[in-house]
């Protein structure tokens, strides 16, 4: 009889331990490991990230934060799928193998179901292999260069933030009408700066812009630009092309006003987070320029809800990539709750592959064949720099997701994938 029960054991736990089931059972926390940087050169991001993914957890599971007396509280209600959620957070001040490190670390001893992370480009490429050798699904945000969806991409990587080719073709149609046709590019000597760069030369090339000269990187720790600005000063060009990210943006483009570039040429480049616009050189207002989103700018109730609960629990705005963050949470909440529960690869990507859904943007769709979402962008003139509530800009246009599709730049042996993609365009294109 022993023996009998025994055996009954161990055919239901191999059962379990087969099916994933043991991962998906109603009540059993669900970790999720959350990667930041709130140290290093990235550090705005890095916040802009927890914030607008924690609210995106409370929204996506229906708790309101005011009914509780901290986010923490709040977060403590959130439960998806019948299982509570708990967040365990790190910060990789956007060194890699720091955050590879603490990436295998949050699934080995903190039993991290899935991974959300992190700024920094550099950082995803390495933490990308972890979640793929530990078969956990990883959520891309924000970092942005095409190669997390691209060169390095597995089947286990989503990214509901966007890539830079995203920003390249939104802004390609204004800078042929209203920008001369002769560009330099000033990157980050890093994979975000030089992915972005073939980005930018790809996406506008065909636009009928030229680049006068191969791109110039700079470190990203530059303090004094003066030798690379003088390269961009040398090079003839009609239009600087600056690719950079993060708090020494603000020095990079103090220091090309001091320089003159923009009395030479035309300085284009992205519209950054609302603290480091705000101390932009004044010589920038009047530039017009595509951002990835501004809390003024989307009219929905999931865009006004964000805004209002920002202001409630962080006392500030939703930034730059709040948005993304936010809707990264939802996804995930989504996928978690098709599954009942399971947070396996195996069934959570078909659940991600091909999703739509609404967030404070407007209409999101997940690409099957390379899971890289598409998303509307923005361009804006930047009218003022000291707006009390940071609306900093004009809204010139809202570009639509089906209007900026960037390539798919999956290897050669995976381009099999790519077959469902012009049903899911043709869905996406529906619900917009």
């Amino acid at each position: 009889m022993r023996k009998s029960i025994l055996i009954v054991l161990v055919l239901v736990l191999a059962t379990v331990f087969l099916s994933g089931s043991v991962v998906a059972q109603e009540g059993e926390p669900l970790v999720i490991g959350l990667l930041v940087d709130e140290s290093g050169p990235l550090t705005i991001y890095g916040y802009e990230l927890e914030y607008g993914f924690k609210l995106g957890l409370l929204y996506a599971a229906g708790v309101n934060p005011a009914d509780y007396a901290s986010i923490d509280e709040a977060l403590a209600a959130v439960t998806v799928a019948g299982r509570p959620v708990e967040v365990v957070m790190r910060d990789n001040g956007s060194v890699p193998d720091t955050a590879a490190s603490q990436a295998r670390e949050l699934i080995e001893q903190e039993g991290a179901e899935i991974l959300v992370g992190a700024p920094s480009s550099g950082v995803m490429t390495g933490v990308q292999q972890v979640a793929l050798d530990s078969d956990v699904i990883l959520f891309a945000a924000p970092a942005a260069s095409p190669a997390i969806t691209g060169a390095a991409f597995n089947v286990n990587t989503f990214r509901v933030c966007r890539n830079t080719f995203q920003d390249f073709l939104a802004f390609a149609p204004y800078a042929t009408e209203s920008i001369g046709k002769n560009f330099v590019i000033l990157a980050i000597d890093n994979d975000f700066g030089k992915s972005s760069a073939g980005a930018a030369q790809g996406t506008l090339s065909l636009a009928g812009i030229t680049f006068v000269s191969d791109p110039i990187y700079a470190p990203l720790d530059t303090t004094d630009f003066t030798p690379f600005i003088q390269q961009v000063l040398n090079s003839g060009a009609d239009a600087v092309l600056p690719i950079w990210a993060g708090d020494s943006s603000v020095t990079l483009f103090q220091q090309l006003a001091e320089l003159g570039v923009n009395q030479q040429m035309a300085v284009v480049a992205a519209f950054n987070s609302n603290d480091i616009v705000a101390v932009s050189d004044p010589s920038t207002i009047g530039n017009v320029s595509w951002i990835v989103y501004h809390y003024s700018f989307p009219t929905n109730e999931i865009n006004d809800w964000l805004v209002e609960q920002y202001q409630a629990v962080y006392q500030d705005w939703p930034d730059l990539f709040s948005e993304c963050s936010f809707a990264t949470a939802q996804a995930l909440v989504s996928a978690v709750e098709a599954t009942e529960g399971d947070t396996l690869p195996s069934a959570m990507i078909p659940a991600l592959e091909g999703l739509i859904f609404e967030g404070p943007k407007g209409t999101y769709g997940i690409r099957p064949s390379d899971h890289q979402a598409l998303v509307p962008m923005y361009i804006a003139k930047l009218v003022n720099l000291d707006d009390a509530e940071q609306k900093f800009y004009e809204l010139l246009a809202e570009v639509p997701a089906v209007q900026i599709v960037p390539p798919v730049l999956l290897a050669e042996d995976l381009q099999s994938r790519t077959e469902a993609d012009a049903a899911f365009l043709e869905a996406l294109s529906a619900a917009e």
